[in-house]
């Protein structure tokens, strides 16, 4: 068993390496130990709600955002320029670098987390994969060779027999990781898992192991100190997960036997000892419907979903580590951990959830956000910030603690319900699916759940109820400008005729796509106290109200409406009411963009992001649904396939260029006029 020596590095100003929630998290608990307390920031963050938190901020000196929070030089240069002694890296960018570790124990600045020589062992899948099988703990079967041949690769593929899952050895988050179900597959999957792993990570290293179908993600979490002591904190379970990447956690993981939850957590234990292990960190492994658990890999730093296991041990993690690097002790025994009814999180992401999870951009115009009865909620929101594309998606965690699993769910429920993101589009619709699904309920879930459940779910839509509220909302607005309701017309049963366009976002993609925006005409007409809404043919009877809600037919509903223009001349609004959140506009503004003349069909980018790879060439003949090229967006792979059967006639892009909403992709000329 490896240890490090415990030397006092104690000091009294932190810089956080970080942005936006888990920034802000990190901050308040610098603070509560009585620190000083450095933010930092690029040129376009110069108003960002972390900044507020910290006791001084400091831009970073990097040539672009991204960059910026991923060079070492940029944050050991706002050390020194701020005198901090420590720096806390979060979560992502720079956590798991031990080249970074190095530069700050270079420069004299306490890394909070594992040294340099644990990141570089337990960061690497297959070399951590070793490092459990020596510990004795249960591992799939697998293969893992620097330097190995696809042909080696293929013949342990065959060895190994499928299912059998294709892993990026240097990185994580679902990047560079393909499930094979066929042989026949292999050599492609192999190639695209290379492929996305050296774009990612530098380094296309892969790993083989073999799939345990119907198992759950299951991770424990770990505490070790600088004089070799070691506890748990029980476990996660993260088995609610969309293209590999984790969406809904909770602890602890439910339905687990007490004899299994302890060999999980003393495999963990052993484990993170034979690493010589210092801070904070997790063990993860698969476990199988049996009750038999294999090791899967560790995450070598703070995971983004700590505080559900803060919620029921009552420990703050962050000021643990702290402590940690500061050359203490840990304050508690394994004995005096005990954990303390049911938490769930939910993670909110500015994605489109229904269509492929592409991820979304735009300011923030309005939130409201529904924390309190065993609710909080994680989050660096407020209005006019804007949610950029260069970062990953999540925008706020609600994380939800109950007596039982029950009550958190429904306090989750409750509190996502109650709250509404306005500006852009997020995955709450599906999330509120996800929660309220009955296998969810009664935690029949495994790591395939959500994918199987998710084919039958259906993205909110706007129905002739919304566009009456809509209708009825912007005539309001509109009236502020005119005079009240009651004196526009002098026979007293005045009507007017709206035609109104949603539009989805006020991003770049919102024009750009004009022609596919849903219009409606409402005819309004007011009776007393009321308005007779008609979209359609379906009538309304609404009844605004100063309250922020609205009468439907008799029944008070909440809405949350925000306006874009001057007092009483919308140029926009967005609305958020019955569980559906949009942007309108008055009709007339949209520009249609004219029909292509020549029958070629023009493939354009929904998103901001990067180009990884193009598969197609000019003039190769292309297949319906054959993939062309994939764009790299907030850490997932979108791959845009031909809509029909033809011929590229141009490629507007190569691998690396930078696009966002509405850039020319290719051309494809249709089979028929090729």
């Amino acid at each position: 068993m490896k240890r490090r020596a415990g030397i006092a590095a104690m000091f009294d100003t932190l810089l956080v390496a970080h942005r936006g929630e888990i920034a802000l998290r990190i901050l308040r608990s610098a603070r509560a130990l009585g620190l000083r307390t450095i933010a930092v920031h690029t040129h376009d963050e110069r108003d960002a709600p972390h900044l507020a938190e910290a006791d001084e901020a400091i831009e970073l000196r990097a040539d672009s955002a991204l960059a910026a929070y991923r060079s070492i030089d940029a944050i050991v240069d706002a050390c020194r320029r701020s005198g901090a002694g420590a720096v806390h890296p979060g979560y992502g960018f720079l956590s798991e670098n031990a080249a970074f570790v190095r530069a700050c124990d270079a420069a004299g600045v306490v890394f909070v987390g594992p040294p340099a020589d644990t990141i570089e062992t337990l960061g690497d899948k297959a070399r951590a994969k070793r490092l459990a099988e020596q510990a004795g703990l249960p591992c799939l079967p697998g293969y893992a060779a620097n330097g190995a041949s696809p042909a080696a690769l293929a013949a342990e593929a065959r060895r190994i027999g499928m299912p059998l899952m294709i892993k990026a050895a240097a990185g994580g988050g679902g990047r560079g990781l393909r499930r094979v179900d066929s042989l026949a597959d292999f050599d492609a999957l192999r190639q695209a898992a290379t492929d996305e792993a050296t774009a990612t990570f530098g380094d296309g290293t892969l790993l083989l192991e073999r799939c345990l179908d119907g198992a759950r993600h299951v991770e424990v979490q770990i505490l070790a100190d600088r004089f070799g002591a070691c506890v748990h904190l029980g476990e996660r379970d993260c088995s609610t997960q969309r293209r590999h990447q984790k969406l809904v956690e909770e602890a602890p993981a439910p339905g687990v036997a007490q004899p299994t939850r302890a060999a999980m957590g003393e495999a963990a234990v052993r484990l993170m000892r034979e690493a010589g292990y210092v801070g904070a960190g997790t063990v993860e492994f698969l476990l199988a419907p049996d009750g038999d658990f294999r090791f899967l890999e560790v995450n070598p730093r703070l995971q983004v979903e700590h505080r559900v296991t803060e919620a029921v041990t009552g420990i703050d993690l962050v000021e643990i580590q702290l402590r940690i690097a500061r050359g203490e002790p840990l304050p508690f025994t394994q004995e005096e951990i005990h954990l303390d009814g049911h938490a769930i999180e939910a993670r909110l992401c500015a994605e489109d959830a229904f269509g492929g999870f592409v991820p979304q951009a735009g300011r923030i115009a309005a939130l409201r956000l529904a924390s309190g009865d065993g609710v909080r909620i994680d989050h660096a929101l407020a209005p006019g910030v804007r949610v950029s594309p260069h970062f990953d998606s999540l925008l706020a965690k609600f994380v939800a603690h109950g007596r039982d699993r029950e009550q958190a769910r429904t306090r989750l429920v409750a509190a996502l319900a109650r709250s509404s993101i306005l500006g852009v589009a997020t995955n709450r619709g599906f999330l509120l699916e996800c929660l309220r699904s009955p296998h969810f309920g009664s935690a029949e879930i495994d790591t395939g759940w959500l994918a199987r459940a998710a084919a039958q779910w259906r993205a909110p839509s706007p129905d002739a109820t919304w566009q009456a509220v809509a209708s009825v909302l912007w005539l309001h607005e509109w009236a502020r400008s005119h005079g009240t309701l009651a004196n526009w017309s002098p026979n007293g049963s005045p009507r007017w005729r709206l035609s109104l366009a949603m539009t989805g976002s006020d991003d770049d993609a919102s024009q750009a796509r004009a022609e596919d925006a849903l219009r409606w005409d409402a005819l309004i007409e007011a009776r007393a106290d009321a308005f007779a809404v008609t979209v359609g043919s379906h009538e309304r009877l609404l009844q605004p109200t100063e309250t922020g809600s609205v009468r439907v037919a008799g029944r008070l509903q909440p809405v949350h409406v925000v306006f874009d223009g001057p007092p009483g001349r919308p140029r926009s609004m967005w609305l958020d009411h019955a569980g559906f959140a949009g942007r309108v506009v008055d009709a007339g503004m949209l520009a249609v963009r004219r029909a292509d003349t020549d029958a070629r069909t023009e493939l354009r980018a929904g998103m901001h992001g990067r180009i990884l790879s193009i598969a197609v060439a000019a003039g190769e003949r292309v297949c319906a649904g054959q993939t062309l090229l994939s764009i790299e967006a907030m850490k997932m792979e979108h791959r845009v396939v031909a809509p029909a059967d033809g011929r590229v006639a141009a490629l507007a892009v190569r691998a690396g260029t930078q696009v966002s909403p509405a850039t020319l992709l290719a051309r494809i000329e249709p089979e028929a006029s090729a």
